[in-house]
C-alpha cells in the first residue's frame, strides 16, 4: 500500500527566537515559510496576520500552524 508522504515547513532558521516565521511589514505582522512538498517541490507560504501587536503575532502564527493542511 503507498502511503502519501505530508508537507514539512521549512525548519531552517537564519534567526532564533519568538518571533521565528514572524515578519513585520509596515507595523503589519505577517507569517512567512516555506512548505516543502512530497513530490520534492516548494512552496512560500505568506499570511497576513492582521495585527500590529507581537504578542497577538505569535499567538496567531502558533494557531496557523498547529492547524496547517498545506
Amino acid at each position: 500500500m503507498n502511503q502519501i508522504a505530508a508537507p514539512v515547513i521549512s525548519r531552517r532558521q537564519k534567526t532564533a527566537g519568538a518571533n521565528h516565521h514572524l515578519w513585520n511589514n509596515n507595523g503589519t505582522w505577517w507569517l512567512h515559510c516555506t512548505i516543502h512538498l512530497p513530490d520534492g517541490t516548494a512552496e512560500r507560504v505568506r499570511v497576513n496576520l492582521k495585527t500590529d501587536d507581537p504578542t497577538s503575532a505569535r499567538l496567531r502564527r502558533d494557531s496557523v500552524l498547529a492547524g496547517c493542511c498545506f
